[in-house]
This record gives C-alpha cells, sequence and structure tokens, in this order.
C-alpha cells in the first residue's frame, strides 16, 4: 500500500545520504561526463545501429568526447516452441554484448563490462509478419543490452577520472 507520509521517505533519505550513497548524477556523483561525453564506435551492422541509437537516446549526442565506447554484440535465436509436426512457432533471440570505455585522449582502458539478456517472437504467421517479427525481436534485444550497458556505466561512474 502506498504511504504519503513524506517523513519515511525523507528519513530513508538521510539513511542513505549517511552510508555514503552519492546520486549519480549529482555533484559528487561521477556521471556527470557520461551525457554528451560517451561516443560509441561507428555502428557497422543493423543491431550496431539499433544499440548506438538507444545509448544515444540515453546518454545524447556526443558532444565534447571524453570517452569512447567500444563493443562487440553476439546474437543467436533459439527454437523454442516445436510442434509435433516440427513445425517452429516461437523463436528466442539471446544476445550479449561486450563493451569497454576508453579515455578519448588517451586511449586507456577505463571500465569493461559484459551484459546480456533475450527476447522472443511468434512465427505463427505469415512469413512476412515472421521477419517482421523477427527484426523487432532484434530492436528490442539491442534496446534492452543498451539500457544495461547505461546502467553499468552509471554504477561503475565514480571510479572514472574527473
Amino acid at each position: 500500500m502506498w504511504s504519503s507520509d513524506r517523513r519515511s521517505f525523507l528519513l530513508a533519505g538521510l539513511a542513505l545520504a549517511g552510508c555514503g550513497f552519492t546520486p549519480a548524477y549529482g555533484p559528487e556523483g561521477g556521471a556527470a561526463g557520461l551525457p554528451g561525453g560517451v561516443a560509441p564506435d561507428t555502428p557497422v551492422t543493423r543491431d550496431d545501429f539499433a544499440l548506438v541509437r538507444r545509448l544515444a537516446e540515453r546518454l545524447g549526442p556526443a558532444g565534447d568526447r571524453r570517452y569512447r565506447l567500444a563493443y562487440r554484440i553476439e546474437t543467436q535465436p533459439i527454437r523454442p516452441a516445436i510442434t509435433p509436426d516440427n513445425a517452429t512457432t516461437r523463436y528466442s533471440l539471446t544476445g550479449a554484448a561486450d563493451y569497454t570505455l576508453h579515455d578519448a585522449a588517451s586511449d586507456a582502458v577505463l571500465l569493461t563490462g559484459r551484459v546480456s539478456s533475450f527476447t522472443s517472437w511468434s512465427a505463427a504467421g505469415s512469413t512476412v509478419s515472421t521477419l517482421t517479427a523477427e527484426q523487432d525481436a532484434h530492436r528490442r534485444l539491442m534496446r534492452i543490452l543498451a539500457d544495461l550497458i547505461v546502467t553499468r556505466l552509471l554504477a561503475q561512474a565514480g571510479s572514472l577520472p574527473q
């Protein structure tokens, strides 16, 4: 049940402040250089373009290029739903992205990581609808992976050089 008692909310905020919690975009946060400061590598594939588009939505277009983000995407479709007559009715798409945040000036590696997730689509319709659903699944997966990368960058931003 939702409570409108603001005192408990403020007390929770004070408790977090007392334990050293700092908002990522706050004055002491460390993530202040991320918005507009991260330039992903040039996209090549359709998945790359979808990932970079979402990164730009979340971090803004690269203005001062403080950081360069290198990435490598892997995807694999899986046929999890097969009828008794061997027809696939549903696919899953698993994907992972390895990322490396570099200092733009020195190209020194600052952060590395790997994120992974999955999505799925139905293959029960026509050929055109199945292909469209597959393309949409790829876009959704790249959006998920980009969001996970941004979350990790924000969480580790405190270790970045100012």
